[in-house]
């Protein structure tokens, strides 16, 4: 294992690039398969899931779109839990079939609100693919259709998924060391 450090915490690999990359074609072909008569708009949500969402459509054969939102849930350092904002969601997605793109899925309070939010501009379907799942962390019962790895709670960075801002460029994912 090389472990590395980011500001005051060290780190080990947790999940290989290889790994991963197994996972996202998975993903991808199961994705490939449910919507192949339609054109999904996929809704990557930034900054975490970035590479996650670059390297899944490098994998979608079908005909499809994607576009880079971010949300609001923070007032000065605390996280409220609640969506205030949709940002980037220019694109009108009534009776569109959405699939959200999601880095991590811990609490589950942020993608839930995500939810709600886009629901109500009424899409023909929406569903939630994400990279990580933390099951024993949801505060919220959600269904993440599309899922790449279950992981207990522990804290993990790389592959988009930072600490402090760093880790983000990492092809592996890392978690804390004791």
């Amino acid at each position: 294992m090389n472990p590395i450090t980011l500001h005051d915490k060290s780190f080990e690999i947790y999940l290989p690039e290889n790994k991963i990359q197994r996972a996202v074609q998975r993903v991808a072909q199961n994705i490939n398969a449910d919507y192949q008569d339609k054109t999904p708009l996929f809704l990557a949500v930034l900054n975490g899931a970035f590479m996650f969402s670059a390297d899944l459509l490098k994998e979608i054969t079908i005909p499809c779109e994607i576009a880079f939102i971010r949300v609001s849930s923070y007032e000065a350092m605390n996280s409220t839990g609640e969506v205030k904002e949709v940002i980037g969601l220019k694109e009108d997605i009534k009776n569109r079939h959405v699939i959200i793109l999601e880095d991590i899925v811990d609490t589950g309070y942020t993608i839930h609100a995500l939810r709600q939010n886009l629901l109500d501009k009424e899409p023909a379907s929406l569903e939630v693919t994400a990279l990580l799942q933390k099951p024993d962390c949801l505060k919220h019962s959600l269904e993440v259709k599309y899922l790449c790895h279950t992981i207990p709670d522990d804290f993990v960075v790389g592959y988009g998924l930072d600490y402090n801002g760093l880790g983000r460029n990492l092809r592996d994912i890392y978690k804390v060391r004791p």
